[in-house]
């Protein structure tokens, strides 16, 4: 069985922040913290936590493999008092709505530049808050396999305006190359529609949707058989460990930056790596959202959804466990302690912090 191997996360000055903050204040004996009701719950009284009498809901869209991360706030939650409902699976547009709506209280997977659109058109600011960021330098792009990028000189995606060099990524007969791309609904699928039309490419690449893990099943099996594979990528996932950039594919480049409008004013430089190749979409980061009349009401869960961070690669490692068959609710239980395990002192950091919010 393939073991968990988190990187420890070292806790960093936020913390201290906060602690000097809430020793500024002056709390008196009688401190509360409003439920989500609008009752007060005492956090003065010895063996008292700021969550007591809490019930919180979440989502972490319609991706199984991000329950992870949300499992872990969850599990803080739970250490700060609060009670958690089992995690709901829904698609992004539909998702900030209920939390705008006060149906659900939060996500950990909002991608903060992707789902602006999203954001926006279910009150944005007005009714929500975004919180943190639980992972940053969060990738999307297009990848090929690096045999055929080496063999005909492949580097950008523009170049499959070629019907020959298109023609390679052809699964299905139709002369046109076969882009396994994302969900309906993820916004990952509006840049990809919004890129065929700005590079020039609908006549000679097809968008292939549906579920993305079984378009990615079928993608993995191709390159074993030796086939050329054209497909859309992201980080955090399992994919990367299985291939790895680099090794067994390639990021394509695009020729320049365009994205749909509702994504706001993005730069070249907001697309381009570290390493210098635009992607096309933005480098982006995950964070939390939450309905803004819950965080008004519980100064804790603000603080702890401010201090939560969870490296990239682990992520990453615990969604190959998922993809190698440790996928249920257990062993995701399972995955959830190991990490926390690991990283017992940043998680304790979080609740101490949190706890000394609600008591400022």
């Amino acid at each position: 069985m393939i073991q968990l191997n988190f990187k420890s996360f070292t806790f960093g000055t936020v913390l201290a922040g906060l602690l000097l903050g809430s020793a500024a204040c002056q709390p008196s004996t009688t401190d509360t913290a409003a439920t989500a009701d609008g009752d007060a719950t005492d956090t003065s009284a010895d063996g008292a936590l700021p969550g007591d009498g809490i019930t919180v809901s979440s989502t972490h869209g319609s991706l199984r493999e991000v329950r992870f991360q949300t499992e872990i706030v969850n599990r803080a939650l739970q250490a700060l008092g609060y009670e958690t409902e089992e995690p709901l699976e829904i698609v992004p547009p539909t998702m900030y709505l209920a939390i705008a709506n006060g149906d659900i209280h939060y996500t950990s997977t909002n991608w903060e530049k992707l789902h602006a659109g999203f954001y926006e058109n279910s009150g944005g600011d007005d009714k929500l808050d975004t919180i943190g960021v639980i992972t940053p330098n969060v990738l999307q792009g297009y990848q090929i396999d690096k045999a055929t990028a080496d063999a005909e000189g492949i580097t950008s995606l523009e170049q499959l305006k070629d019907p020959e060099l298109a023609k390679l990524f052809d699964s299905d007969g139709n002369g046109k190359a076969n882009l396994t791309g994302c969900n309906p609904g993820w916004g990952c699928e509006l840049v990809i529609e919004n890129h065929l039309d700005a590079y020039g490419l609908r006549d000679t690449v097809e968008h292939d949707q549906g579920q993305y893990s079984a378009l990615i099943a079928d993608t993995i099996t191709r390159y074993q058989q030796g086939e050329p594979v054209l497909f859309y990528a992201y980080t955090p996932m399992w994919l990367g460990n299985v291939l790895k950039p680099g090794t067994d594919t390639i990021w394509l480049e695009v020729p320049f930056t365009d994205l749909p409008g509702e994504q706001g004013e993005v730069s070249e430089a907001d697309t381009t790596t570290a390493e210098g190749v635009n992607l096309g979409f933005a480098i982006d980061r995950m964070r939390i959202v939450a309905n803004q009349d819950f965080i008004a009401e519980n100064p804790a869960a603000e603080a702890l959804f401010e201090l939560v961070e969870i490296p990239i690669e682990d992520i990453s490692a615990q969604n190959r466990l998922m993809y190698d068959g440790e996928d249920s609710d257990e062993d995701i239980a399972r995955h959830v302690d190991e990490w926390i395990e690991d990283n017992q002192a940043t998680f304790d950091g979080w609740i101490e912090a949190a706890k000394a919010a609600a008591e400022s």
